[in-house]
């Protein structure tokens, strides 16, 4: 694991305050599931299969593609504290290239984003591969 910190560019409002910095254009911050996304889809109450289930070559393909261009990984998962270990073993155990772990994201799916900064979000329905831009509808608040 490693640190952008580095990589990190100074922001400014029009009144010359100082903003949360920002990553450069061609940087992106990969925030991804684990169960159902890049390994089968294992509940929290069956932590035994955890260490045990098997990647998605794709995903691991793709996403270490992305770690070797510069793009940060993150790992966002439902999966609680008490599985820290066990998930930190089977990343390392798989190959896993990432930056940052971050566990106890709300259960149930149906997420709903809302940032200050721009946010990209992509569905994984089965297959890793490069992504591609498409034009969708989305919901935003009024002005």
């Amino acid at each position: 694991m490693s640190d952008q910190d580095g990589q990190l560019k100074d922001l400014y409002n029009e009144k010359g305050e100082k903003l949360s910095p920002m990553l450069p254009e061609n940087i992106k911050n990969y925030l991804i599931d684990i169960d159902g996304t890049i390994c089968d889809d294992i509940p929290n109450e069956e932590p035994e299969r955890m260490l045990t289930a098997m990647p998605y070559p794709d995903a691991l393909k793709i996403i270490n593609k992305w770690y070797d261009e510069g793009h940060i990984i993150t790992f966002f998962t439902s999966r609680t504290d008490e599985h820290k270990e066990v998930t930190e073993k089977w990343l390392e155990k798989n190959n896993f290239k990432y930056h940052y772990l971050l566990l106890n994201k709300p259960r149930g799916g149906n997420y709903h984003w809302i940032d200050n900064h721009i946010v990209k979000a992509t569905r994984f329905k089965g297959k890793f591969t490069d992504l591609v831009v498409e034009t969708r509808d989305i919901e935003v608040f009024k002005s």
